[in-house]
């Protein structure tokens, strides 16, 4: 949207719309005193639950004249945005900020900051409520409308989460080495066709072609620069208790979903304890099944609920446990009691394109060609394995309704040591 710095200043001269909003700012020493931090807030998530636009800080909305603003304070104002982005609304909104030169009426160029929106796949809530955008001024959403809104971008539309348009996400950040490996001979030969078939792209609401949750979750270098949080963090404590004094190991683990998953499976047999013991010649024991442990990770991230933005699966390791969170509640009508028994998802597109992905079974622990089964065997297995290393069935537990927790427990060992260790 406004390409080139004439769009932009066409833009401008014909005044504030639908898709643009101008603003002149004031200060109080270094700080930004108008306009107010709440109704920026409301200005800002109004845009972004409504459709894609720009804000342009340093013109005159009522005069389309550009004031500018000083440079010594442009680091001000960008501190100032983001702040009310990821503090004052919810869930945090994800834009870009640009500082740009702009020529003014005198002959002179001036500093502007330019604030590109897309049209979210959340619903924001700002300072005073929930508002979208009306031709050039907000308003705030009344109640069926907000629920028409939240119907349209949660879990309940009858297209999926996983399959619906990233805002903002170039098609040219779906990397062709990662979308080659889900191409067969009955394939479209045409690459656009085929990533539109196969549902890693589609069409947004304005008829633009734009890559899909499941497309940045396995096709993209770092899904999280679309989707915040959507990495593992992983944790290693040599205790039983959170205590940073007592970590041992911590990474994030970003990238594609399918690396995500190895890469976290390698954390925890790097870092587990395995007994030694002599009966008669050396036996070890590790800590946990590494085929139990391959099986709650997959599960963590092929089931995990993609539209909560400000939350990430965690793994911790501790002495005698591991604990693995995913964010969201069981899907469907499914229990806690029902979980191995039943056969629920919530992302058919991302476990169906899982369950083509090939795994390196010496690398992960697990024990079959590719990543999902499709046949429900997860949860059992997970259950089976671990009773039989340490004797104590693996606990789900659901954390406020919007987190699942698995722990699996440590085998019961002596003279414990990490791996790798002499």
């Amino acid at each position: 949207m406004f390409d080139t710095l004439e769009d932009l200043l066409k833009q401008i001269n014909l005044g504030e719309d639908s898709s643009l909003e101008l603003k002149d700012l004031r200060f109080k020493g270094n700080r930004v005193s108008e306009p107010h931090t709440n109704g920026m807030s409301d200005e800002l998530a109004g845009m972004a639950n409504s459709a894609s636009g720009v804000f342009v800080l340093g013109v005159d909305d009522a005069t389309r004249t550009i004031t500018g603003i000083p440079e010594e304070k442009l680091d001000v104002v960008e501190t100032w945005l983001r702040n009310i982005c990821n503090d004052v609304i919810s869930p945090p909104l994800t834009c870009r900020i640009r500082k740009m030169l702009l020529p003014a009426s005198d002959g002179t160029e001036r500093a502007v900051i330019r604030v590109d929106i897309q049209r979210s796949l959340y619903v924001h809530k700002s300072s005073n409520g929930y508002f979208h955008r009306i031709g050039s001024s907000k308003r705030e959403m009344t109640p069926d409308l907000l629920a028409r809104l939240f119907q349209q971008r949660s879990q309940t539309r009858i297209i999926r989460f996983d399959e619906q348009a990233v805002p903002g996400a170039p098609v040219e950040c779906l990397r062709e080495d990662l979308w080659q490996r889900f191409r067969t001979p009955l394939s479209p030969a045409d690459n656009r066709e085929f990533l539109l078939k196969l549902k890693l792209l589609t069409l947004d609401m304005d008829g633009n072609v734009c890559p899909t949750v499941s497309g940045v979750l396995l096709a993209s270098q770092m899904p999280d620069e679309w989707l915040p949080n959507a990495y593992i963090q992983a944790v290693c404590y040599s205790g039983t208790e959170r205590d940073a004094a007592y970590q041992l190991d911590q990474h994030d683990f970003r990238g594609p979903i399918d690396e995500q998953i190895r890469d976290a499976c390698r954390f925890v047999e790097k870092n587990m304890r395995v007994a030694a013991e002599k009966s008669p010649g050396r036996v070890e024991k590790p800590q946990f099944s590494m085929r139990a442990v391959f099986e709650a990770i997959v599960n963590a991230v092929a089931h995990r609920d993609y539209s909560i933005q400000n939350a990430k699966i965690r793994m911790h390791l501790f002495a005698d446990r591991l604990e693995l969170f995913s964010p969201g509640t069981i899907p469907n009508t499914m229990t806690i009691e029902s979980l191995p028994l039943r056969q629920a998802t919530r992302n058919e597109l991302l476990t169906s394109l899982l369950a083509r992905c090939p795994v390196a079974m010496a690398e992960t622990g697990a024990e079959r060609e590719f990543l999902m089964d499709k046949r429900g065997e997860g949860v059992p297995i997970i259950i089976t394995e671990s009773d039989l290393l340490a004797g104590r069935k693996p606990e789900y537990r659901l954390i406020d309704d919007t987190e699942l927790l698995l722990t699996i427990y440590g085998a019961n060992a002596p003279k414990l040591r990490r791996e790798g260790t002499p």
